[in-house]
Order: C-alpha cells, then sequence, then structure tokens
C-alpha cells in the first residue's frame, strides 16, 4: 500500500502543469518574433550580394569574350554566348563560364544588352519583384 501512495505522488510530480507549458510556450514566442527579422533581413542582403558578386563575374566573362572576338555579343546572342560558340564567331575560344549562366538569386535570368544604355554593356537583375525600379531588394543591381 505504502508503495502505491509513493508511486502515485510521484507520478503527480514528473509531468509539467499547462500553466508552465504556457509560459515555456509564450518565451520561445517571443524569441522567434525578436530573432526572425534580423534573420530575414539578412537573407535579402546575401541575396544582393549574390547578384552583385554574378553580375561581376559576368561582366569579366564578357571581356574575355571581348579581347578574343574583337566585340561584345549582340543582345540576341545574349549571355548564352559564354558558353554556346555562335554560328557566325570564328574567334571564340570559349566557354568562358564554367558552369551555365546562372539565374539571378530570385531565379530569374539577368538581362544583357549591347550596346548598354549606360555602358559598353548592361547586366540586370530586376530584384526579387521582377520589375523594373523598385527600392530595397526590389531595386535593380546592375553592372554600373
Amino acid at each position: 500500500m505504502r508503495r502505491r501512495m509513493c508511486s502515485a505522488a510521484l507520478s503527480r510530480k514528473t509531468g509539467f502543469t499547462l500553466l508552465e507549458l504556457l509560459v515555456v510556450v509564450a518565451i520561445i514566442g517571443l524569441l522567434v518574433g525578436y530573432v526572425a527579422p534580423r534573420y530575414f533581413g539578412q537573407v535579402s542582403k546575401s541575396e544582393i550580394t549574390t547578384a552583385k558578386a554574378q553580375i561581376d563575374a559576368l561582366e569579366k566573362a564578357l571581356d574575355q569574350y571581348r579581347l578574343d572576338t574583337g566585340r561584345y555579343p549582340a543582345t540576341e546572342l545574349g549571355l548564352s554566348a559564354l558558353v554556346q560558340r555562335p554560328a557566325n564567331e570564328p574567334k571564340w575560344n570559349g566557354p568562358y563560364l564554367r558552369k551555365a549562366v546562372p539565374l539571378d538569386p530570385w531565379g530569374k535570368p539577368y538581362v544583357y544588352k549591347s550596346p548598354g544604355e549606360h555602358g559598353d554593356v548592361d547586366i540586370i537583375s530586376y530584384g526579387k519583384d521582377g520589375q523594373p525600379g523598385g527600392a530595397g531588394e526590389n531595386a535593380d543591381i546592375t553592372n554600373h
């Protein structure tokens, strides 16, 4: 009998009360509310940094293409001329990229213009929204 009373008293003390669980959930909720915005802010910064780095790499590959052929690929050929020989380009000495032309960090193709509006060539990512203009993570990222 004494054994039953001890085990019954022991089993009542081993669990958490509903109030204790609610306090823990509230604390976790407050921590998530404080940390999540900071974390997601860093993600958008890294996407912008990645786009800038990819544009820089594409610009360097285009410069190498121009050194070999004497001109930048036409807008119609696009950035694919860096990995596949254009039909009418005998001086092409590529591929100028190790892999296929990357998409921007938001999964959209880079816009390429030759001649560019701001220089010899323009390489543009329209940001997260994929539309010209915008601010923050929706802002255009270019090689100029």
